[in-house]
């Protein structure tokens, strides 16, 4: 089994700690570990570092190396441009099958919250197994704890096996993220899971299903996998890449091809998409405050305070994020933290590039 781990992305939805050259999976945003150190420390017991394969970008490539200095710098696969998670996972696939033709890779994204660690690789034990067996494409689903509207639901049909004590379902279909209404009845309904874009499958299987759903990639993807190992790797990558079109694996291939399984699976999952999501996760105080600093509060509650250089007193508010850098201070309401990104493009807009 091989690991691959997504660590791409901006993550302009954690601003101001977040910046271009040290996104959210480089930053240690809830503890003293960076998130994509707590990502490959969390697979570790399954997937030694020579079998971790990390597709990231150039930016980010040598601090990466860095903070993971198990992982073998081969391992440390560069995009010259970000295309989605479609080119992500074939190019990881190819680098794959070179090594071992039939073998099973785990995808994982390097930002996610996971705190039943042993739930959590008892599943990928009994996807990767589901994986193996098969041709089929296997996608780990989160039981759903509320009508959330931010994230695609996946809708279970039959049972499909059983293995580790987890069941294994075949998958009706692949829903967008829907209107409130409509998550509410996927609830009520039963049988959907959060899509939590985490995939298991052989390398073959998902070269195969790029080549059916996405045959434009599958053609830039052959000419890739024949310059590997040469002098023109390099240069074939970048030619390819420049010639793509962004797409999800999900989009491309996952809602279109019928060989799909879900591993539904409850394992204290969170994506920490937002700041939103950080207080969500975080322990709070008597007052549902979630801080990282010195705090003093008086007849204030219910807000995230990020500031672990200073002294934060807060009086007579409510429901606020408070977040400082030593060149920025963000508040936000809370509840309202997917418009941060509105400040990035601003910033984008009138040429910042200091706060970017």
């Amino acid at each position: 089994m091989f690991a691959v781990i997504m660590a791409g992305g901006k993550g302009s939805r954690f601003w101001p700690r977040s910046r271009e050259r040290r996104p959210k999976h480089l930053l240690d945003i809830q503890g003293e570990r960076t998130i994509i150190r707590e990502t490959v420390d969390r697979i570790r017991p399954l997937v030694p570092p020579e079998r971790t394969l990390i597709v990231t970008g150039r930016s980010h490539a040598a601090e990466l190396i860095r903070q993971l200095p198990e992982i073998p710098e081969e391992n440390i696969l560069i995009e010259p441009v970000g295309r989605n998670t479609a080119p992500c996972i074939g190019l990881a696939a190819l680098h794959i099958q070179k090594r071992v033709s039939d073998a099973v890779m785990l995808v994982l994204p390097s930002d996610h919250r996971i705190d039943d660690e042993i739930t959590f690789r008892r599943i990928l034990i009994a996807a990767g197994r589901a994986a193996s067996e098969g041709e089929a494409l296997v996608t780990i689903g989160i039981r759903p704890t509320g009508p959330e509207t931010g994230y695609g639901y996946i809708e279970q049909g039959d049972l499909y096996s059983t293995c580790e004590g987890e069941k294994i379902y075949t998958v009706r279909s692949i829903r967008e993220k829907p209107p409130l209404d409509q998550a509410k009845r996927f609830l009520q309904q039963g049988g959907f899971s959060w899509n939590s874009g985490m995939f298991v499958w052989k390398a073959s299987t998902v070269l195969e299903a790029i080549r059916c759903f996405l045959p434009e990639l599958h053609v830039g993807l052959a000419r890739i996998g024949e310059a590997l190992g040469t002098e023109r790797e390099d240069e074939i990558v970048g030619e390819v890449y420049s010639a793509q079109k962004a797409v999800s694996i999900d989009y491309g291939v996952m809602e279109k091809a019928e060989n799909v399984l879900v591993v539904p699976g409850d394992f204290g999952w969170s994506d920490l998409g937002s700041w939103d999501a950080l207080w969500e996760v975080s322990e709070k105080d008597e007052n549902g405050n979630a801080v990282r600093g010195s705090f003093i509060g008086i007849d204030a509650g219910d807000s995230l305070v990020h500031c672990p250089g200073k002294l934060v007193a807060l009086v007579g508010v409510r429901d606020l994020l408070v977040v400082e850098t030593d060149d920025a201070l963000l508040i936000c309401r809370r509840g309202r933290s997917q418009e941060i990104r509105k400040v990035v493009e601003t910033l984008e807009k009138s040429n910042r590039k200091e706060y970017l």
